[in-house]
C-alpha cells in the first residue's frame, strides 16, 4: 500500500491504533462543540430564515472539494450555514408534528450504532446484534400482549410497518381464498376487487400502501368517523355489506391508535369483533399511541389491540428516540414465510438447519441500522415507571391547553377531550366569515414560522383552516402553550388590521429570545 494511503486509513477509520483513538476522540469533540453552541443553545425554534436565503448559502458550499479540509473548520461551516437553521427540536415552542426531541442515552446509543455500523439482514454482519433485536421484539409482542407464535422486526417506521402489515394482509387473504403463492406467481385477476377499510383519518400510508401493492388507491375505502374522531362502526357496517352486496372482496381492515391530527384512538375491541366476523386481517396503525402501554393511566385506551394479526408501532415519536426506529409485529410470525427468500450469500436455507437467525427474511429492507440498540439503552437508563410520567405529563398538557382554548372566544377548539396530546383549534377573532377566518389561520402559521417564534402545524377539518399543537415534549410547560396561544393571537390581532395583507417573510431576525420565558 502507498505509504499515504496508509496514513490515511490510520487516522479515517476506527481502529485499534494510537492515532486512531485520538482522531476520533477529537472529532467527537469538535461535533460535540458545535452541537452544543449552534444547536443545544437555540433561543428560537427556527432561525426563520428564507427558503431562498438558505438556498443561496447552501448553493455555496463545495460538495466534493479536491482536497479535504481541516474537520473542525468544516464543523464550524457546518454550525453556522446547517445547525443554525434546523428545526430546534428539543425547544418548547416547536410543537408542529410527531417529531420528538431524542434522549440523551439515545444519542449515546447512535454513538455507538455508527461506529459499530452493523447490518441487521445477517447473522454474519451483526452478531450478537441480531439477538437483541430479536430479544426486544419479543419483550414489546408481551407489552402489547401478544403471545404464542407471535414476532416482528424492525422498521424505518409507521410507513414501511404499515405497508409490510398490508403486504402481508394480500398476500394472506389471497392463498387463504384463492390458493395462489403471490410471492411465486403474482397478483390473481380477483385482485382488482380487493378492498381495504380504514378511517377517513387514517394515515396516507394507507392508499400508498394499496398503490404500492397494486390494488391501487381505488382499493382504500373510506369509513367516516364520529364526534370523536374515531372510526365510525355503523358507516363500517354498512359498508362492508354494501362491498359484499356488489361482489367487491373486503381483506382488511386498518384501524388507527392516534391519528395525525387528533391522536384518536378507534374502537379497537369492536374492530376485533368485525375482524373475526367477515374474516378480515385486522392491522392496527400504533405509531403514534403504541407509547401509552408503558403508562398505567394511559393503557386502557389500546385495550384490544391484542386481538390485530399485526401493528405498527414508532420509536421516533413518544418513546423519544432519534430518527428513524420503528417496528412491525404480527400476532403470527409464520405469516413472514409468505415473503421470506433466500440468497446463498446471505441467508443459505443451511443457516435455518443450524439454528443461525438471519432477520433479512422478515423484512422489507436488507441492509438495516441496529436501532434496537438505542432503545434497548433509553429502555434500560430511564425506565418504565419515568417513561410512563413523561407520557402522562403530555396526555394532561394537552388536556389543559384544550381548556385554555375553549375559555377564549378568540379561540375555537375542535377536540375538546384529546385522546393523547394533540390539540386542534383555530383562530376566529372578530371574523365570522369561515374563508377569511381560513386565510387568517394560514398566514398566522406562516407568520410564526418565519419570526422564529413558534412552529406550529396547520391541518384542514370539515372544509375548516386550523392550527394544531403536537405536544410530544415533555420539557413543554403550560406557561410554554400560553406564550403559543397569545403569540397566535397577537398576529391574528395584527393581521386583521391589515385587511388580509400577507405579511412579510423575514430574512433576518433580530438577535434576542423570542420570549423571557424561553
Amino acid at each position: 500500500m502507498h505509504e499515504k494511503a496508509k496514513t490515511d486509513t490510520e487516522r479515517l477509520f476506527l481502529n485499534g491504533s494510537r492515532q486512531s483513538a485520538r482522531e476520533y476522540r477529537l472529532a467527537i469533540s469538535n461535533a460535540e462543540k458545535i452541537l452544543l453552541e449552534q444547536f443545544a443553545n437555540a433561543r428560537q425554534p427556527f432561525s426563520g430564515r428564507s427558503v431562498q436565503e438558505l438556498s443561496n448559502r447552501i448553493g455555496d458550499l463545495e460538495p466534493c472539494p479536491e482536497h479535504g479540509r481541516d474537520l473542525l473548520e468544516v464543523l464550524e461551516e457546518t454550525g453556522e450555514v446547517i445547525l443554525k437553521n434546523l428545526l430546534a427540536v428539543h425547544h418548547p415552542a416547536c410543537a408542529a408534528h410527531l417529531h420528538c426531541p431524542p434522549l440523551i442515552p439515545s444519542l449515546a446509543a447512535e454513538a455507538i450504532i455508527s461506529a459499530a455500523n452493523q447490518s441487521m439482514d445477517s447473522w454474519d454482519q451483526s452478531g450478537a446484534a441480531t439477538l437483541l433485536e430479536e430479544k426486544l421484539v419479543k419483550w414489546l409482542c408481551r407489552l402489547f400482549g401478544y403471545t404464542g407464535q407471535a414476532d416482528g422486526v424492525f422498521t424505518s417506521g409507521g410507513t414501511q410497518s404499515n405497508l409490510l402489515g398490508l403486504l402481508l394482509a394480500r398476500d394472506w387473504y389471497i392463498k387463504e381464498q384463492f390458493g395462489r403463492n403471490v410471492q411465486k406467481d403474482g397478483l390473481p385477476p380477483e385482485a382488482e376487487r380487493m378492498r381495504i377499510l380504514c378511517a377517513k383519518t387514517a394515515h396516507f400510508t394507507v392508499q400508498k400502501s394499496a398503490a404500492l401493492l397494486g390494488l391501487g388507491e381505488k382499493a382504500v375505502v373510506s369509513i367516516e368517523t364520529d364526534e370523536h374522531q374515531r372510526l365510525c362502526l355503523d358507516d363500517l357496517d354498512q359498508k362492508l355489506a354494501r362491498l359484499r352486496f356488489v361482489g367487491l372482496l373486503p381483506f382488511a381492515v386498518v384501524a388507527t391508535a392516534g391519528s395525525t391530527d387528533f391522536g384518536a384512538i378507534d374502537p379497537l375491541p369492536a374492530l376485533a369483533d368485525r375482524a373475526k366476523q367477515y374474516g378480515l386481517w385486522l392491522h392496527v396503525d400504533a405509531a403514534y399511541g403504541g407509547t401509552v402501554m408503558l403508562s398505567d393511566q394511559h393503557r386502557s385506551k389500546l385495550d384490544g389491540i391484542e386481538h390485530a394479526d399485526s401493528m405498527s408501532v414508532d420509536f421516533h415519536k413518544l418513546f423519544y428516540q432519534p430518527i428513524s426506529c420503528g417496528a412491525f409485529l404480527t400476532k403470527n410470525g409464520r405469516h413472514f414465510e409468505l415473503i421470506k427468500s433466500n440468497a446463498d450469500y446471505l441467508n443459505p436455507e443451511e443457516d435455518e438447519d443450524q439454528g443461525i437467525p438471519n432477520l433479512v427474511g422478515k423484512s422489507l429492507s436488507t441492509t438495516r441500522r441496529f436501532d434496537a440498540l438505542k432503545l434497548f439503552i433509553s429502555m434500560q437508563t430511564i425506565g418504565r415507571a419515568a417513561f410512563a410520567r413523561m407520557i402522562n405529563h403530555t396526555i394532561e398538557l394537552a388536556q389543559q391547553t384544550a381548556n385554555l382554548i375553549a375559555q377564549d372566544p378568540k379561540l375555537e377548539c375542535i377536540n375538546r377531550e384529546p385522546a393523547l396530546n394533540a390539540v386542534v383549534f383555530r383562530y376566529i377573532g372578530n371574523e365570522a366569515e369561515q374563508s377569511r377566518q381560513n386565510k387568517l389561520n394560514r398566514e398566522i402559521r406562516r407568520s410564526l414560522l418565519w419570526e422564529g417564534k413558534a412552529v406550529i402545524a396547520q391541518t384542514k377539518v370539515d372544509g375548516m383552516h386550523c392550527l394544531k399543537l403536537t405536544l410530544l415534549n415533555p420539557r413543554t410547560t403550560l406557561d410554554d402553550v400560553k406564550f403559543i396561544l397569545e403569540e397566535v393571537k397577537r398576529t391574528g390581532s395584527l393581521l386583521e388590521l391589515r385587511k388580509g395583507e400577507r405579511s412579510p417573510c423575514p430574512t433576518k431576525l433580530q438577535n434576542k429570545p423570542v420570549s423571557k420565558h424561553f
